[in-house]
């Protein structure tokens, strides 16, 4: 049975970067939503565009993220360290 609850869920579209992607799974980890971007965790942070805001807000990668229908999320590129 719940295999047909599964089947059921409605599947939630956002994207990445401006890519699409779809998910049934409404709640995942910032580092597994920038692994499915095919991003590494270790130098990106993901953050997510709310309205008119002019900076996303941030994720840490263990982060749980709720995503809602129609949501934005871009890569934040971790500041490079100088010598």
């Amino acid at each position: 049975m719940n295999d047909n609850i599964s089947a059921l869920r409605r599947q939630i579209r956002f994207t990445i970067d401006g890519r699409p992607y779809t998910t049934t799974d409404r709640k995942q980890l910032a580092q597994d939503l920038l692994r499915l971007a095919g991003l590494d965790p270790a130098n990106f942070d993901l953050g997510e565009l709310k309205g008119h805001r002019p900076e996303p807000v941030r994720y840490g990668d263990e982060n749980v993220v709720e995503i809602h229908d129609m949501a934005r999320f871009v890569s934040i590129r971790h500041r490079a360290d100088v010598a």
